[in-house]
């Protein structure tokens, strides 16, 4: 369509209507008769604005697809667009099955159900932000700590936790692998190394130096800002480890490590929150209460699938799921001002 349009400039959709305009104007004044069909020969004018035509409707229909996919995902069903095919629970079989399906937040507050989000967003780190901003303006005010499993971390929602003065109680990803003795024995992980803060550099197994070589900024799949520093190992020719260590193809490349410092710090004091007695305490009651929210709608009600579509509507009929899972908390926590509660 640039080749037909502009091949100089910019291609923009009022200069590919301009110049179906001319085109049109020109097999009109030259009084050319378009027939359709088979076995008749099209002028060269005509086949130019017709091939012209098809491709401005595909470009138009692949930006409205993309208006309603959206920046955060790469698929939609075409009977609910607001649905994203992911991959479910049920794939027993365990071959990539895709289905169209929303991802549910709950907010559970001591056995309560305070909140529920429906998003398009698969990942669970990309809803933390906009559930936790639905909920301040919902309540009025946010909560003190925010508790939740490996799925939520990111560097994005540690940083606004704390600009926004909230304490995130977030298991690190590798909580549970670094435990494991396969974890500890790959000599190549950052984790395993030492690393010696006066001279800012990490000491490997064989006992040689990674140095800070370099810094520079990328961009999360979220969109997020990071500055990462980069650390060279001084030489490793002659490592015994070199092999378990680096897995460069090259044998005269050194191994490199890439540190975002910024999330580093921010994941420690997640995993010194998490460590603390109130932390196990938070942890253990959220494996308790939200997960025992779904479970009470999937399993005990047998709620496999929505009844409707959209957003909207699949909000309604998870408000109504959810609210006598509320009630049925507050009565079995029965208070005398139970009642007021409600």
């Amino acid at each position: 369509m640039k080749e037909l349009v502009c091949p100089q400039g910019n291609l923009t959709s009022t200069k590919v209507e301009k110049r179906l305009e001319q085109l049109n104007a020109e097999i009109e004044a030259q009084g050319i008769e378009v027939k359709k069909g088979r076995g008749h020969h099209k002028p060269e004018i005509v086949r130019e604005r017709d091939e012209l035509a098809l491709l401005y409707r595909r470009w138009m229909e692949y930006n409205r697809k993309k208006a309603i996919c959206g920046e955060n995902r790469n698929s939609y069903s075409k009977t609910d667009t607001d649905a994203t095919f992911m991959h479910m629970k049920d794939d027993h079989m365990r071959n990539g099955q895709l289905k169209p399906g929303y991802n549910v937040q709950f907010a559970v507050n001591s056995g309560f159900i305070t909140g529920i989000g429906v998003f398009s967003n698969r990942t669970d780190f990309g809803t933390l932000i906009p559930f936790l901003t639905y909920l301040w303006h919902k309540h009025g005010k946010s909560y003190r700590n925010v508790v939740a499993d490996s799925g939520y971390e990111s560097l994005a929602n540690y940083r606004w936790l704390f600009e926004n003065g909230q304490t995130a109680f977030i298991k690190p990803a590798n909580y549970e692998s670094g435990k494991k003795r396969s974890s500890k024995e790959q000599v190549g992980r950052m984790e395993n190394m030492g690393y010696y803060e006066p001279d800012d550099c990490f000491i490997c197994k064989n006992g040689r130096h990674l140095d800070l070589s370099s810094h520079y900024t990328s961009h999360a799949k979220d969109g997020t800002e990071r500055k990462i520093s980069v650390y060279r190992c001084e030489d490793c020719s002659g490592c015994p480890y070199r092999a378990a260590c680096c897995k460069a193809k090259d044998s005269e490349k050194r191994k490199e490590i890439f540190v975002c410092w910024e999330f580093q710090n921010l994941r420690k004091n997640s995993y010194h929150n998490i460590t603390t007695e109130e932390g196990k305490l938070l942890r253990c009651n959220r494996s308790i209460q939200a997960e025992g929210a779904f479970g009470q709608l999937k399993h005990n009600r047998n709620f496999k699938r929505f009844l409707t579509g959209g957003k909207v509507k699949v909000l309604a009929e998870l408000l109504f799921l959810g609210f006598p899972k509320t009630l049925l908390t507050c009565w079995q926590s029965a208070t005398v001002d139970c009642k007021i509660c409600i």
